[in-house]
């Protein structure tokens, strides 16, 4: 499922930029803040060692970021129920997102065995699911970003609200979703992002559904409109994100890639449904596998080469 995704915290920075004079400082100011309070490494001997993108003026490179939503409780870490792989490159201006589907079969890093990729978070938490991520993809993974499913539907009404397109009419939690464009809260987003039985291509409709409302976030996020909304969005942030990000890297990214918001490409992991020893997994067969990671190689700007 779904949850608030942060690449939007990189989008509200550019409200900023709109505002002006002491207003828009204290959104700078507001937001510096919310920043260092979700700041979060993955782990800090990977931090020290790996090299982060050139995000600034003097040089852009390709970024990817893992968008992990969880259901974190008290007590129990939960598991990364959705994942969502972002690639962004610069000089292309364009992004790539698409959804990994949460019962893919995969080796889990640090296991040494195969199991459901969306076990990874639940057995070593961030950098676990990071590098189960990055191994299954053969491309590195510069940041992440971990939202609490509880909190989703808070950041979607701190923003007044999401439009998406809907392709077919279903009831949902209560909820009559109707074809065509319709306008949700916090609370009928949630449903319709959670849907999957009533629809008929199962968690890839629910995938796609995904992405609308991320994407809607985004755009909102991003909007003269969310002026008004900022200390609600911030506050629902503070409470629910978690990312490698600095501040200062957001902005820099704000600035820099915000034209390839505008060139986003989406698609789905072609995965056959199977069960072995009566557990349902979702397979990735070597070529599609392969075929994604040359994909996002190239637009990483690396060598490709397959696995």
């Amino acid at each position: 499922m779904i949850k608030k995704l942060l690449i939007i915290l990189a989008s509200l920075i550019g409200i900023v930029v709109i505002g002006g004079g002491a207003y828009a400082y204290y959104l700078y100011d507001s937001v510096k803040d919310t920043a260092r309070e979700i700041h979060e490494p993955i782990d800090p001997e990977r931090e020290a060692t790996k090299p982060r993108p050139k995000v600034s003026d003097e040089g852009l490179e390709p970024i990817s970021i893992l968008l992990m939503g969880v259901d974190e409780r008290p007590g129990d870490r939960g598991r990364s129920d959705t994942m969502i792989v972002i690639t962004v490159n610069p000089k292309k201006e364009s992004m790539y997102m698409f959804n990994i589907p949460r019962d893919t079969r995969t080796l889990i890093v640090g296991r040494g065995y195969q199991d459901k990729i969306n076990h990874a978070y639940a057995f070593g938490g961030t950098k676990m699911a990071v590098e189960t991520v990055e191994n299954f993809l053969d491309i590195p993974i510069d940041y992440y970003f971990k939202v609490n499913m509880q909190g989703f539907k808070d950041i979607v009404d701190a923003v007044g609200g999401v439009t998406v397109k809907n392709e077919f009419s279903f009831t949902d939690g209560g909820n009559t979703f109707e074809k065509g464009e319709i306008h949700l809260t916090g609370k009928e987003a949630l449903s319709y992002v959670r849907m999957r039985k009533k629809d008929p291509d199962g968690d890839l409709g629910r995938n796609e559904r995904q992405r609308q409302v991320i994407k809607a976030v985004i755009d909102e996020g991003a909007s003269v409109s969310s002026l008004t909304k900022f200390d609600d969005v911030l506050d629902v942030i503070s409470e629910n994100v978690k990312t490698n990000m600095t501040f200062e890297e957001m902005t820099d990214i704000q600035a820099n890639y915000k034209e390839a918001r505008k060139n986003m490409k989406t698609f789905e992991v072609d995965a056959t449904p199977t069960y072995i020893n009566d557990i349902f997994y979702f397979l990735v067969s070597e070529v599609e596998r392969n075929e994604i990671s040359e994909k996002l190689q190239e637009h990483l700007g690396m060598e490709t080469g397959g696995n």
